[in-house]
C-alpha cells in the first residue's frame, strides 16, 4: 500500500554552502509549531547527523543510494518517517555529485528514489544576477528530479537578495523561498574529519537561538510544508530488514559510546537489537570495567587520537579487554575502534601512547587523508561478520594508517576501488575483526546476524 511522507531533500549547489546550518534551523522552527521533524542524511557520514538528533529529538538515519539499493533504503525512510509530520533530508556534496561521474550515491539519485521535492541552497556571495544561471542549469541537468524552490546564503543585504530574486524567479521559473545572512557567526566548528561531533561539543544555545530567528524572520516555511506536503506516494518497495524479530537466546552487546567513539550509523544498532541484542552502552575513557554478563563488544568510529591520553590511562579496561579478546569473545571494531585494538596509538604530535594490545602494530596519524571514499569488499577468510567468497559495500574516511603488522597478518577483506589497486583490511585475531571499513548492516543484513550468531556461540561456552 502506497502511503504519502511529507518530506524534502534540502541540497546544496556544492560542499559547504550551509546546508547543515539551514537543516537544523528548519528543525527547530518546525518543532517550534509543534510538528514532529525526522531528521535524514544522504550518504554515509556520522557528523552531521549528530547535530540533527540533538536538535529534532529524533535519531538521523543515513540513507546511502551506493551502498544499500532502492528497497532498503525506502524500509528505512518509511520505518522512521511514518510517525512524523515532515522528513528533512540533508543532502551530500552537490546536488548531482554521486559516485565518480555517476547519478548513483548523489543527493539527485535520492531524491528521485524518495520521488521527493528538492530545494536547492546556493551560495550567494559575490553573486547577483549569474545566480540565475546557476540555477537555471541545475534545474535542466535532470529533468527527473523535482526541483521545487531555492534557499539563498550569505546574502549581504535586502538589495542584494531582492536582485538574485528577481533574477532567479524570472529565469527559472521557480520559487526563492528566502535566504540566511552572511554571518560568520552561523559557522559550526570544524576539524581535520568536519564538523565537531554534537556528542562531543554541543551547539551552543546562542547559535541555535539565533538560528532559529533568522529561519522563522527570513524563510517561507508555510511554503516549505506546502512543497512537502505535496510529495506523491513512496514507490512500492520489499522490506527485507525488520521482517522476523529474534525473540529467544538474546544476547548482551557492550557498545562502546563517549566522546572518542560515537559513529555508529543508528539503522546498525536497531538491526541488532531487532535480530537479538540487548545493546548496553560503555565508556573507554570513563568505565573502569566492562559491563556485566556481555556476549560480545562492538567499538565503532570516532576520534581516539584526540583523547589519547584518557584511553591509554585507563589500564583496568584496556586489559580485561584483552583479556576477553583472548578468552574468545566476539569482538568488532571499525576505524577508531581499530586504532584502540592497536598496540599504541601516535597522535599528530607524535606523542605515543599504550593502547589495548590485541594486534602487534600501531596506528600513526598522518597528515593527510589515508583513505576516503566508498568500497567493494570481497571476504577472504570466515570471521563473525560473513563467510569466506561474500561480498558487501563499504565506505573509508581516515587519517592514520597501520604500521609495524607482522607477515603473517591474517586479513579478512580485500577492498577494491575503481581503477585503484586492492587494499587488505580487517585484521583478524581470535574472534576479533578490526576494520578501517564503516559497514551498513542494512546492505547486508547477514552481517549482523552472523555477530549476534557468534555471540550467542560464545554466551553457550560460558
Amino acid at each position: 500500500m502506497n502511503i504519502k511522507y511529507p518530506r524534502l531533500v534540502i541540497a546544496g549547489t556544492n560542499s559547504g554552502v550551509g546546508k547543515t546550518t539551514l537543516v537544523l534551523g528548519l528543525i527547530l522552527a518546525l518543532k517550534k509549531q509543534g510538528l514532529r521533524v525526522q531528521p535524514f542524511k544522504a550518504g554515509p557520514d556520522y557528523i552531521d547527523p549528530s547535530y540533527h538528533t540533538y536538535v529534532s529529538g529524533r535519531h538521523c538515519r543515513n540513507l546511502d543510494t551506493w551502498m544499500l539499493g532502492q528497497d532498503a533504503v525506502l524500509e528505512l525512510f518509511q520505518r522512521s518517517g511514518r510517525d512524523c509530520d515532515i522528513s528533512l533530508i540533508e543532502g551530500v556534496m552537490g546536488l548531482y555529485d554521486g559516485i565518480g561521474n555517476q547519478d548513483k550515491g548523489s543527493s539527485a539519485h535520492l531524491a528521485k528514489m524518495l520521488r521527493s521535492p528538492v530545494i536547492l541552497v546556493l551560495d550567494s556571495r559575490s553573486l547577483s544576477r549569474s545566480a540565475a544561471a546557476i540555477v537555471l542549469g541545475y534545474k535542466k541537468f535532470d529533468p527527473a528530479v523535482d526541483l521545487r524552490g531555492v534557499i539563498l546564503n550569505n546574502i549581504a543585504s535586502s538589495t542584494h537578495y531582492q536582485s538574485i530574486k528577481s533574477a532567479i524567479q524570472k529565469h527559472t521559473g521557480l520559487p526563492v523561498l528566502g535566504y540566511l545572512p552572511k554571518d560568520k557567526s552561523l559557522v559550526l566548528g570544524q576539524r581535520h574529519l568536519g564538523l565537531v561531533p554534537a556528542q562531543e561539543k554541543k551547539p551552543q544555545d546562542v547559535f541555535l537561538e539565533k538560528t532559529l530567528k533568522l529561519v522563522e524572520a527570513t524563510i517561507d516555511l508555510k511554503a516549505l510544508l506546502a512543497i512537502a506536503r505535496s510529495a506523491v506516494d513512496l514507490p512500492d518497495f520489499k522490506p527485507r530488514l525488520f521482517t522476523s524479530e529474534v525473540k529467544q537466546n538474546r544476547i548482551n552487546l557492550a557498545i562502546a559510546q563517549d566522546a572518542a567513539f560515537n559513529f555508529y550509523y543508528q539503522d546498525n544498532l536497531d538491526l541488532l537489537n531487532h535480530y537479538g541484542a540487548n545493546l548496553i552502552k560503555f565508556s573507554p575513557i570513563k568505565d573502569r570495567q566492562l559491563p556485566k554478563d556481555i556476549h560480545g563488544i562492538y567499538i565503532g568510529g570516532g576520534f581516539p587520537e584526540l583523547f589519547a591520553q584518557e584511553l591509554a590511562r585507563n589500564t583496568a579496561l584496556k586489559q580485561e579487554i584483552f583479556q576477553r579478546a583472548k578468552s574468545g569473545m566476539p569482538i568488532y571494531a571499525e576505524c577508531a575502534g581499530l586504532m584502540y585494538l592497536m598496540k599504541k596509538l601516535i597522535d599528530f604530535k607524535e606523542k605515543s601512547f599504550p593502547m589495548t594490545g590485541i594486534f602487534d602494530a600501531w596506528v600513526q596519524m598522518g597528515k593527510r587523508l589515508a583513505g576516503l571514499g566508498y568500497v567493494n569488499i570481497e571476504v577472504r577468510r570466515d570471521n563473525i561478520l560473513s563467510v569466506k567468497a561474500g561480498k558487501t559495500r563499504a565506505h573509508l574516511f581516515h587519517w592514520s594508517y597501520i604500521k609495524g603488522l607482522p607477515r603473517r597478518t591474517n586479513f579478512a577483506y580485500k577492498l577494491k576501488k575503481k581503477n585503484r589497486q586492492p587494499i587488505m583490511d580487517g585484521l583478524l585475531k581470535w574472534n576479533v575483526l578490526a576494520s578501517y571499513a564503516h559497514l551498513h548492516f542494512a546492505a547486508s543484513p547477514k552481517l549482523a546476524k552472523n555477530f549476534i550468531h557468534h555471540c550467542q556461540n560464545y554466551a553457550k561456552k560460558k
